[in-house]
């Protein structure tokens, strides 16, 4: 597997970056489920970072669904990771019509979405 640099002026601290860069790898496919993901030290060794940020990525990941870890086998992409997909655009659009409902406009609706992430 082969993963992106990160940013090093992005505004984001790198665990997040390498988090999202995996998550959105997975979700769309180009990261296939069984995907074996490298080991903390060997991805961190080739991104010049420190391990636990690779590690901190790796535990966010598992929690979200997006990875699952199995022991001394490794980490490897979960099979529910592309499914995500679909639950996201489908719980986008309930949100959506919940806003418009409520009399919202798009600028107030994205506020209150990004006010809770």
């Amino acid at each position: 597997m082969q993963v992106h640099p990160l940013d090093d002026a992005a505004a984001s601290p790198p665990y997040e970056q390498l988090r999202a860069q995996i998550a959105a790898r997975a979700t769309s496919g180009d990261l296939p489920a069984g995907t074996r993901l490298p080991t903390v030290r060997g991805l961190a060794a080739e991104l010049g970072i420190a391990a636990g940020t690779v590690a901190r990525a790796y535990r966010e990941l598992e929690a979200d669904g997006v990875v699952v870890t199995e022991g001394r086998r490794g980490t490897f992409v979960a099979a529910s990771a592309a499914a995500s997909t679909g639950d996201a655009l489908a719980a986008a659009r309930t949100y959506a019509v919940a806003a418009r409902r409520l009399g919202l406009t798009r600028d107030e609706a994205t506020r209150l979405l990004e006010d809770a992430w």
